[in-house]
């Protein structure tokens, strides 16, 4: 590194955002993620012996990936190259790896650090892959999405994975603390004292991202003029101002995503309108698309509800074309009612039974003929190969019912369709009991 390289970094470490200059340099600096980096946990002590294999860090924005890397720069021997995936190109790639061979042919190891590693397609990860193979790269990526998702089977298979959790409350305090104490890094020269219910305030809001309440607190302390005694304090109302509001992890082509939409569906199912109506606020709140949430509720209607209240199908349909006409804000109205409908519903997956099982039936091979009295006869010729003939037209006889075989040979005594006690199912039961002659049943 030359004179004015050096110039340079020192600069951006000076004016870089509180988050960035407060960033842990060593193991003991790291705060939280105490189930992988406890000191009787796997990475706590491959990074202290430096013996890491590759390794991909996952977790949400601000839980500490690249902090981790950046620790592991600081303690590893092995040289150390970093890019980042959303800006990096296969001539980056290219001059990594060629600096990995330089230095492997000496014995010496490299580590390549790839933030956001999602970002790259198929083809720029495999080229990734005979060097990680070889031993030349060891990896380490990072990325806020699923890796059984986002990255190639093939670096799954050569890496352990990690996943990092968002933060506590109590430990984003201890970093928001650390700050406003830290003289050569963080805030310690502004004389700022914060409240302790401004603080647990940021701690919350920040929804386990460390990166924005520091940032917000540094807003926070670079805005607010000192009072009378020269020192600048933090209040609720100053905290608020500065993180504008609860920041909520939620991007809608990434695996939180996924956890919502699981998490709605199965509050509904659960028969939780307080849990699923807070789901849907989630999703609306991030932006979710009005649409995806309305085809999530028809399913779950017809799913999980079924035929205890066939409204729930009514009420789920009518929803989703509405949400289209009206659109939002309004369109969240007609969401809540009819997933809290649905959740409050009395619930049957009896139909969805029937059909995966009939399914199964027809998978296993058993596909016996069409009985031939209800084989098409609407063609001339019919009568000829027996077809239509003795079929029973139920219409003709009381109650709209008559006692014919539908199932073919082999299948008569197949059930796939069993309703429950529940809601109006309970009713259909019964109508079944006394058509088939079950009134006793």
């Amino acid at each position: 590194m030359d004179l004015f390289d050096y110039m340079r970094e020192e600069t951006l470490k000076k004016e870089a955002p509180l988050a960035v200059r407060l960033r842990p340099e060593t193991l003991e600096e790291v705060v939280g993620q105490e189930h992988i980096l406890g000191k009787d946990k796997l990475l706590y002590r491959a990074i202290r012996a430096d013996q890491l294999g590759s390794l991909i860090f996952y977790g949400p924005p601000g839980t500490g990936k690249t902090t981790l890397a950046r620790v592991i720069a600081n303690t590893t021997k092995a040289a150390f190259c970093q890019i980042n995936a959303t800006s990096a190109g296969k001539k980056d790639m290219e001059e990594a790896v060629a600096q990995a061979k330089a230095g492997f042919g000496y014995g010496k190891k490299t580590i390549l650090f790839i933030d956001e590693i999602h970002r790259f397609n198929k083809s720029q990860q495999d080229y990734l892959l005979p060097f990680v193979e070889d031993g030349t790269l060891i990896l380490i990526g990072a990325t806020t999405e699923n890796p059984y998702f986002e990255v190639n089977s093939a670096l799954l298979s050569r890496s352990r994975v990690f996943e990092l959790k968002e933060l506590k409350p109590e430990e984003i305090c201890v970093l928001l603390r650390r700050a406003l104490r830290d003289e050569k890094k963080g805030l310690g020269n502004y004389r700022a004292e914060i409240a302790e219910d401004a603080l647990q305030f940021l701690a919350d809001a920040a929804n386990g991202d460390a990166r924005a309440a520091l940032n917000a607190l540094e807003l926070g302390v670079l805005t607010t003029p000192p009072e009378e005694d020269g020192v600048i304090r933090i209040t609720p109302e100053v905290a608020s101002e500065c993180i504008q509001k609860r920041v909520l992890r939620y991007e809608r082509d990434g695996d939180n995503h996924y956890d919502t939409i699981s998490a709605f569906i199965k509050s509904m199912r659960g028969s939780d309108p307080d849990a699923a109506v807070y789901y849907l606020a989630r999703m609306l709140y991030a932006g979710e698309d009005i649409k995806l949430i309305a085809r999530r509720m028809m399913i779950c209607a017809s799913e999980d509800v079924g035929n205890a209240d066939p409204m729930a199908m009514v009420v789920a349909a009518s929803a989703a074309q509405e949400v289209e006409r009206v659109g939002m804000p309004e369109s969240q109205l007609i969401l809540s009612q009819a997933c809290i409908y649905i959740a409050c519903a009395p619930k049957s997956n009896a139909s969805t039974n029937a059909v995966y099982e009939a399914m199964e039936a027809v998978k296993s091979g058993v596909t016996a003929p069409i009985p031939v009295h209800l084989q098409d006869a609407h063609y001339r010729g019919h009568e000829e190969l027996g077809h239509g003939i003795g079929y029973l037209y139920a219409h003709d006889y009381p109650n709209h019912y008559v006692k014919q075989q539908y199932l073919p040979d082999g299948l008569t005594d197949r059930k796939f369709y069993r309703p429950t006690e529940n809601g109006y199912e309970k009713t259909i039961q019964a109508h079944l009991n006394v058509l088939r002659g079950e009134e006793d049943r």
